[in-house]
């Protein structure tokens, strides 16, 4: 896929909900993703359920509010959320996540826009979840300081924050983990890359090598 496919299915339908996508701009070293963190990581966040009245408008205003107090923006209000690669939706990584047959997601570099609305046309974008009002995504601070998930259950949706998941001892387990697990559905480009940042941090923390 060129850039030019890619700007048009993804950048593009990101730009209408407010983020500006700022091409090979991910800071050197950070994290692949943030998994296995536990209860006591959660440093914060909060749940609507799907029948709350002005549901995006809510999620939009308690995303930012979060957003603002945790320190996910730098001044220029960038941050890093994981997209797909290529253009695949995530509906349909969502659909395929145990099949083995998808790439993972990959951080990219984004801007706040004046105008946004993420839980709603991001949402909607399919990248950032599954439709209006059903977002999904991993959110994090350009220094890796904090991250923010949103995530669609049964009956609504949770965002949740992460302080410092580089240093939590679930999710540096769970990263090891992924290394070690030998499967056919495990994803090869996945499992390398895990690998590479966790050798950048010279053997990671004490007792889990």
């Amino acid at each position: 896929m060129g850039i030019q496919e890619r700007d048009r299915k993804v950048y593009r339908p990101l730009r209408r909900a407010g983020l500006e996508v700022i091409p090979d701009a991910v800071p050197a070293g950070t994290m692949p993703f943030v998994r296995g963190y536990g209860a006591e990581d959660v440093a914060g966040g909060f749940s609507h359920r799907y029948d709350t009245s002005r549901l995006v408008e809510r999620l939009n205003a308690d995303w930012y509010d979060l957003a603002v107090s945790v320190g996910l923006f730098d001044h220029r209000r960038e941050f890093l959320v994981q997209l797909p690669q290529g253009t695949r939706s995530h509906r349909a990584a969502l659909q395929h996540l145990h099949s083995g047959d998808t790439a993972p997601a990959l951080w990219a570099r984004v801007r706040l826009l004046d105008r946004w609305d993420i839980m709603g046309r991001g949402a909607a974008s399919a990248f950032l979840g599954v439709h209006s009002g059903h977002p999904g995504f991993g959110m994090m601070a350009l220094d890796g300081s904090v991250y923010v998930e949103a995530s669609t259950g049964e009956t609504g949706i949770d965002v949740l924050v992460v302080r410092h998941p580089d240093r939590s001892k679930n999710v540096l387990r769970h990263l090891e983990w992924i290394t070690r697990y030998d499967s056919p559905y495990a994803n090869r480009e996945e499992k390398q890359r895990v690998a590479v940042w966790l050798a950048s941090r010279a053997g990671g923390l004490p007792g889990l090598r």
